[in-house]
């Protein structure tokens, strides 16, 4: 979420981040409209499993298309979801996301803003014009409403779409003919007018269709694609007659990726205040280096998100994502500093990726097309700055820490419980379970931690992981129930037991709540803890703020992997050891009237005989002085690099920091003091 616009960069004021949410800038209902009362599910009548795939085949064979190619093109838009009857941003509907133009005309003219991109994937084609679900029902000779609402009629109209675009180009159609011969159909179906955003639609189209996917959804169809050898006949794209953007040389993007430049102003604006971004050579040895990305959601719609950022009395981001169709917007150089993590050490170190959605609504804004643009994006930034793709150094804006006791109660908490980590790792090439495989569903691994592991990373799925969550539309009623990415801790081995403290978060001493904004008592897919204990065969306990933090782990379907690694413990003597927020360098590195920053402990420790899982050593002990406006990179722009050593550690729902002569480093299986 973006940070507050009250704060504003000032001669001698380090920028600190801001502790607003952004929710009054949210134009008409986050979620998505419902069916109407009464309307049969998107997934029709039939509850068996197999109808889904049982629908691929049948409109396979009826319209003449290979069912690998219908399978992979419906999995890259939608991974054969439903959603209920419900729309996506761009306003499709169903399993082959098909979109319904009447739905634009009818926002715009109610007044309303965010429903819909304002173009589609970077094309001068307004959404409203892009009507593929009156095209197929006209094609099938039904309602609108039937593809609304039944997934199976979906599923032939978007095979009917397929197959007649592949007869208009004059290829080889039938479902029994090759499916590489199908790529410039698979383009189209992308619905964009710029040639290298339909390319990249249907390579990944393409790539699932080599590694094939076995998937059950949310409403518990199952479908399995085998993996299929195609040739995709890329030169069949100059049949589509696309537009070629010519590529902008500010934008710092892979060539797969649809992205322009949207410059965030780096403006004076007298009396001392300047905005809304600082230079910097972070690609160079004057540092600082950029360690971690962290992904945002934006709490806003795209034409807000862009007006935003360009102004210079706000703040900035890197980059912004399009739910819709995944398109990318850069806004400040990488090798500068964008004020978007809310901590300024974060802020130095880090780029910051907004998505356009709402964290509350979750799943209709999170679409697949934005997670895979946002993995393409976040494979390339990770690979240029050799950044590790673990859950260390990619966090959500939710893991980023305050710098002061003060801070911690306004830091934010996007992407929120419905960002899809372990989906969003396998897309980044880096399964979080360690395993291989397609989709969602990672092998659920027998080597779990009652070998007597010291670590656990925790894997709690997404799609059958549906959490009790409140406060989505209004507080204390209880959110439409979705997939989630996280567990709850108890204080027992119980889930009759309270959720544990967060003293941040809530200073009263009261526990944690299950209001969707409350993470003081939440583990996260990916993220790693020390293991305390074990009892009763179905549950775990991990150290977490200094406390036992119990959560459930069942023995047949363990929700948390056995990992190796290193621990901190406090050295020998000490009562306790200080958590920080930021690794600042110690006094005397400063100097040329630079000021002294202060390293303030916050609320949180590790007291003796705990441990905390070690997830960087080689943590950057700096500060990063900008303070004034300049047209060039200026000299007193300094980053101040200090000999005090920290180490970074996960020991709450957010990273944090200890000063690595406050404690012993062991690796996992050793005993205390033997490392």
């Amino acid at each position: 979420m973006f940070p507050s616009s009250s704060t504003r960069r000032t001669a001698g004021v380090a920028f600190v981040g801001a502790v607003c949410l952004l929710v009054a800038l949210v134009l008409g209902p986050t979620p998505a409209a419902a069916a109407p009362a009464g309307a049969p599910s998107a997934t029709g009548a039939d509850h068996d499993p197999a109808s889904r795939e049982r629908g691929f085949a049948q409109a396979a064979r009826e319209f003449g298309v290979p069912q690998s190619v219908l399978e992979a093109v419906s999995y890259a838009q939608t991974r054969w979801e439903g959603h209920s009857g419900q729309h996506s941003t761009d306003g499709g509907y169903g399993p082959m996301n098909l979109v319904d133009g009447t739905l634009f005309a009818a926002d715009r003219a109610a007044g309303r803003d965010g429903s819909g991109p304002a173009s589609v994937a970077g094309s001068a084609t307004p959404a409203s014009a892009v009507d593929t679900l009156g095209r197929a029902a006209a094609l099938l000779g039904v309602g609108r409403d039937v593809l609304r609402r039944e997934a199976s009629a979906n599923i032939r109209g978007g095979a009917a779409l397929l197959a007649q675009r592949q007869r208009s180009l004059s290829l080889p159609a039938g479902a029994t003919s090759d499916p590489g011969q199908w790529y410039a159909t698979v383009a189209a179906a992308s619905g964009s007018g710029e040639e290298a955003v339909a390319a990249a639609f249907a390579d990944d189209v393409y790539a699932v269709l080599a590694a094939g996917v076995t998937r059950a959804t949310s409403d518990g169809k199952a479908v399995r694609l085998a993996p299929t050898a195609a040739v995709p006949q890329r030169a069949q794209l100059a049949r589509l007659g696309l537009h070629r953007s010519k590529p902008n040389p500010n934008v710092e993007c892979p060539r797969s990726l649809d992205c322009e430049w949207v410059p965030a102003p780096y403006a004076d604006l007298g009396g001392g205040h300047y905005g809304n971004h600082d230079l910097a050579a972070r690609d160079t040895a004057a540092g600082p280096e950029v360690d971690y990305i962290v992904i945002h959601d934006t709490e806003a719609s795209w034409d807000t998100t862009l007006q935003l950022v360009q102004d210079p009395t706000y703040v900035s981001w890197h980059y912004s994502l399009r739910s819709a169709d995944g398109h990318v917007a850069q806004h400040v150089a990488t090798k500068d500093v964008a004020w978007h993590a809310g901590n300024w050490y974060v802020n130095g170190h880090s780029v910051g990726l907004e998505h356009e959605g709402f964290a509350a609504a979750g799943a209709t804004w999170y679409t697949e097309s934005l997670y895979r643009s946002s993995a393409k994006l976040v494979r390339y930034l990770t690979a240029r700055y050799d950044i590790p793709r673990d859950r260390a150094h990619i966090l959500g804006h939710d893991q980023v820490p305050g710098t002061t006791p003060a801070s911690v109660r306004g830091m934010h908490w996007d992407p929120g419980p419905y960002w899809d980590w372990e989906h969003y790792f396998d897309l980044l090439g880096a399964p979080l379970s360690g395993g291989g495989g397609g989709g969602d569903e990672r092998a659920r691994r027998g080597d779990d931690d009652r070998r007597g592991g010291d670590i656990v990373r925790i894997l709690p799925g997404f799609r059958g992981n549906v959490q009790q969550v409140t406060g989505c539309t209004a507080a204390g009623v209880a959110c439409a129930p979705q997939g989630t990415n996280f567990l709850y801790l108890h204080t027992g081995p119980s889930e009759s037991a309270p959720l544990v403290r967060d003293v941040g978060l809530h200073p009263d001493g009261s526990p944690a709540t299950t209001d969707v904004a409350d993470i003081g008592a939440r583990v996260t897919a990916g993220v790693e803890y020390a293991v305390a204990q074990r009892r009763q065969g179905d549950w775990t306990a991990v150290w977490y703020l200094g406390q036992e933090a119990w959560f459930l782990n069942p023995r047949r379907h363990p929700s948390a992997i056995r990992v190796s690694g290193s621990l901190v413990v406090p050295k020998a003597g000490l009562a306790s050891v200080p958590l920080y927020g930021r690794a600042y360098p110690e006094a005397s590195a400063y100097g040329n009237g630079i000021p002294v920053q202060p390293v303030v402990p916050l609320q949180y420790a590790i007291p003796a005989g705990q441990r905390a899982v070690l997830s960087d050593a080689s943590v950057v002990t700096d500060y990063y002085r900008a303070a004034t406006f300049a047209t060039l990179p200026p000299a007193d722009h300094v980053d101040v690099v200090g000999t005090d050593r920290y180490y970074q550690v996960s020991y709450g729902h957010r990273i944090g920091f200890v000063r690595a002569a406050d404690v012993d480093v062991i690796r996992t299986g050793e005993r205390e003091g033997a490392g």
